[in-house]
């Protein structure tokens, strides 16, 4: 039995699919079957079923993934101590962020981490959150930023920054002018939504429920549109197509000329972000690191969190 077995092993069943684990542990299929094979022979168990078009991994499986995940985070522990002994912002740090924040908080970031920590380069990740969280598990990443609420997964957390939404319209739109905008009026708008799995989503449609509706009567919103990321979808509301909700972070700081961005009225609607991570990570001083990397972002518009 090798760490590569279970490295392998890992990777199937995190991808159900012996082709993408292959790929993602950077060997060809053969090689990665033969080896899991091998492990199966040599345990006496049957690890996977081998369907047509999926893998599924067997109750005793799953036991043995598990462990074979903790085996290999304890083996990445051994040489994270050694790491420590000499310097903890040695080595890459593996940070995940999600797609709604990444795009404005990371050359900012990037920025003063060079500055901060040379020697410490950021390894990053951009993907959906119930993505990163797995990745977070399975010890692929060592760090996530992300924004509350997501599921409890015994993940250690500090919170970085509370940040407000903001409604983007066109410059021609009636509300452009407005010194504010309450959720209640966006109820007659055309809505721009981004795609079902980005968690921001989500977020504006705990502000606006009347949006998950996608109603076509009076009293709910007329059309909603979907869009794969925010700057795609503030192009359609530059083009007139509708408004959306934006968080903060994401508003330019030169004047747009076919864009305006609106304040909501109070209660201001938020969302927080954090940084998590694995309470068995052990390089404590590079967490620390980052959160100051994060602070010293400028930051505009939001509250700053360092509790």
């Amino acid at each position: 039995m090798t760490l590569t077995e279970l490295r392998y092993i890992v990777a199937v069943a995190r991808e159900r699919h012996f082709g993408r684990a292959a790929e993602a542990c950077f060997v060809s299929q053969p090689t990665l079957s033969v080896a899991i094979k091998k492990l199966e022979d040599e345990l006496d168990v049957k690890i996977f079923e081998r369907g047509s078009n999926e893998i599924s991994t067997t109750p005793l499986g799953e036991e043995i993934v598990r462990q074979a995940q903790a085996v290999i985070e304890q083996a990445a522990a051994i040489k994270e101590i050694a790491k420590r002994g000499q310097d903890p912002l040695a080595g890459a740090l593996r940070l995940g962020i999600i797609y709604t924040i990444g795009p404005y908080l990371l050359p900012d970031l990037v920025k003063h981490a060079i500055d901060m920590f040379p020697q410490m380069p950021l390894m990053l990740q951009e993907n959906f959150t119930v993505k990163l969280l797995d990745m977070l598990r399975t010890g692929e990443l060592d760090a996530a930023i992300m924004a509350e609420p997501f599921p409890d997964t015994g993940l250690a957390i500090a919170p970085l920054y509370d940040e407000p939404f903001v409604v983007a319209c066109p410059a021609t739109h009636p509300l452009a002018k407005r010194e504010s905008v309450s959720s209640e009026e966006l109820k007659k708008e055309t809505m721009l939504l981004l795609g079902t799995g980005h968690c921001f989503r989500d977020h504006v449609l705990e502000v606006c429920p009347e949006f998950a509706r996608f109603s076509s009567d009076a009293e709910g919103i007329r059309k909603s549109f979907e869009g794969s990321s925010l700057e795609t979808i503030k192009h359609m509301v530059a083009s007139g197509m509708g408004v959306t909700v934006v968080p903060q972070l994401s508003v330019p700081k030169e004047q747009q000329p076919h864009l305006r961005y609106v304040p909501f009225s109070a209660p201001l609607p938020t969302r927080r972000v954090v940084l998590a991570w694995r309470r068995t990570f052990t390089r404590y001083e590079a967490i620390a690191a980052l959160r100051n990397a994060v602070y010293a972002c400028e930051l505009s518009g939001v509250t700053r969190l360092t509790a």
